[in-house]
């Protein structure tokens, strides 16, 4: 959890090789993958690098955007800027009001593999989305450590499944 008590939720595509991008691309199209991203995220904070952000080219509708970058002079309109991950989750935790499902807002981490390495320490959950591919690339999602995390629930798509993991307890 954040310092402040919020929930940091990793949120990933990975295609069955471990790629997560190639260059600032995503190397798949797979219908529906994208709307339930979005359906995930909405409501809450995003946290992402700033090549994530420059990829994207703007802050999502419905969501607070923290970019993290190492850049002391980096800026962007609508988004809030923090240089480390503690102060990227301080300024997550500033962020007032309840979630979409009336619970708190959550920190969702979406990227780059930077970021996920850099935030899997203090992440509560994942939700990763298992692609049925195995695209080249070259930016790859950190590997699980199936006794640090347990799976706890699978959904079925065509093209794609969508796992949550929770850390377990010690």
């Amino acid at each position: 959890m954040t310092p402040g008590g919020r929930r940091v939720v990793l949120v990933a595509a990975v295609a069955e090789n471990g790629v997560i991008g190639d260059g600032p691309d995503i190397p798949w199209r797979v219908p529906g993958e994208q709307a339930t991203f979005k359906q995930l995220t909405l409501g809450h904070v995003l946290l992402m690098g700033r090549t994530t952000y420059e990829s994207i080219g703007r802050p999502l509708p419905g969501r607070t955007t923290v970019v993290l970058t190492r850049d002391p002079a980096w800026t962007a309109d609508g988004v809030l800027v923090a240089h480390d991950v503690d102060q990227a989750l301080v300024l997550a935790d500033g962020v007032a009001g309840p979630g979409p499902d009336g619970g708190e807002v959550e920190v969702m981490v979406a990227g780059g593999a930077q970021v996920y390495a850099a935030t899997m320490p203090v992440a509560d959950a994942q939700v990763l989305t298992e692609v049925r591919q195995s695209p080249p690339g070259d930016v790859h999602y950190p590997e699980i450590d199936r006794a640090v995390w347990h799976e706890v629930r699978r959904e079925a798509f065509d093209g794609f499944d969508r796992v949550w993991w929770t850390r377990r307890q010690p």
